[in-house]
């Protein structure tokens, strides 16, 4: 299986750093440094997968794909 896409970005209102998972509405989580918010965020998407499972609710497949962008300079 392929896994689910992990946005990461800084918030200036919640003065950390965001991890969300698109695919999985709403699965998203924060901490001090990037790696902390992917970590938390991989503590969530397992605890979503569980509890969606255990109420036999759909489990969508991975779908979301980032734009990619290049920087020219």
């Amino acid at each position: 299986m392929r896994d689910y896409h992990i946005n990461v970005f800084w918030s200036e209102v919640d003065g950390e750093w965001i991890a969300d998972i698109p695919d999985l509405e709403p699965c998203s989580a924060s901490g001090p440094t990037p790696e902390d918010a992917v970590r938390e965020v991989q503590i969530a998407r397992d605890l979503w997968l569980q509890v969606a499972a255990e109420k036999g609710l759909p489990i969508p497949e991975p779908r979301y794909r980032p734009a990619i962008y290049k920087v020219v300079g």
